[in-house]
């Protein structure tokens, strides 16, 4: 359902924010230890010390925060790779940036025994730096030049060569591949607090960038030509744009793991809402990649409880059909 006018976009981002909220409430309230929001509250004016409060603040709180902030980054990565690559299919996971920042995390835990976590944040950078230029360059290469199928293709390839070395290095390091198999499967379980205040100015950042690029974005969906025509420096936008996806993307990974399919899931969504104006696709992405991140951690709690589903597990059963989907409408429209 396309919303036309800006009023109603501007009352259905409220709205989404508010429903945001609630899946906050929801991911803090239930789980094993159900709790109550008079307990949550309470935890906050009447702290006594007993386990529902320590629960609640040590636990449900940071990992609501986390699976917000972390779904609301990839979603906006995603939204602005399908408009630097022309290419509906674009993601930070389809296009490698999870793989090659996840393979450089890796490699420096098992190779250098890294495990400082201000290390982890500049090392995620790192590596979704370097797949995403490996990508451009080899989308490159060839007379047709630059192309939505040769991104895809070129991207599933370098997401493919980093889960092999990631794999083989684990498969080397057996206490490695203990220490870091549920993070490579994605989760925000676990996670303490301290690694989102540490990587949380770098997302904010992206976040405020992503918003004043919007008008640039919107403008760069006609093509570079026009945009070119139109007195836009389409090589900084581009660079900015990927700027904003290593910031996101790489903070993501460094926090929670390689989560996919957000990326590509949500700014579908969030355009049959709006459309192709940006100004809007951005905010909406934020609040749609934040309500499905914490929806999925929330029913991971549930599927082997007292165990947990990785939530990158939920998310790939949630959207790897909606990415079949995609690519199948993708290939009829050609």
């Amino acid at each position: 359902m396309k919303i036309h006018t800006i009023r109603g976009k501007w009352i259905g981002f409220f709205l989404l924010l508010f429903l945001t909220g609630l899946c906050m409430g929801a991911s803090i309230i239930f789980g094993y230890t159900d709790t109550s929001i008079k307990t949550t509250i309470d935890s906050f004016i009447n702290y006594n010390g007993s386990n529902e409060h320590i629960i609640i603040q040590t636990v449900r709180i940071p990992r609501a925060l986390i699976g917000a902030c972390v779904g609301a980054s990839l979603a906006i990565a995603g939204a602005i790779m399908q408009v630097l690559t022309r290419n509906s299919l674009a993601s930070p996971d389809i296009l490698g940036v999870n793989s090659g920042a996840s393979f450089f995390i890796v490699f420096s835990v098992t190779v250098f025994s890294v495990q400082s976590l201000d290390a982890f944040i500049w090392i995620s950078f790192l590596g979704a730096a370097v797949a995403s230029t490996l990508v451009y360059g080899i989308s490159l290469i060839g007379k047709d030049g630059l192309s939505p199928l040769k991104i895809t293709l070129a991207g599933v390839a370098i997401a493919a060569f980093f889960a092999s070395m990631t794999q083989g290095l684990l498969a080397a390091d057996e206490a490695a591949l203990d220490q870091m198999i549920f993070w490579l499967a994605g989760s925000v379980a676990n996670r303490d607090i301290d690694i989102l205040i540490t990587v949380f100015p770098y997302l904010l950042i992206a976040w405020i960038g992503s918003l004043l690029m919007a008008k640039k974005m919107n403008v760069l969906l006609l093509g570079d030509d026009i945009s070119t025509g139109l007195g836009q420096k389409t090589l900084w936008v581009k660079i900015c744009l990927g700027v904003l996806v290593v910031l996101l993307a790489g903070g993501s990974v460094a926090i929670a793991g390689p989560i996919g399919f957000v990326g590509i899931t949500v700014p579908h969504i969030a355009r049959s809402f709006v459309g192709n104006d940006y100004r809007f696709v951005i905010p909406y992405c934020a609040c749609l990649g934040a309500i499905l991140l914490l929806v999925a951690d929330t029913l991971s709690r549930y599927i082997i409880m007292p165990e947990e589903v990785a939530i990158g597990v939920m998310t790939a059963i949630i959207g790897a059909p909606f990415f079949i989907y995609i690519a199948r409408k993708e290939a009829i429209s050609r």
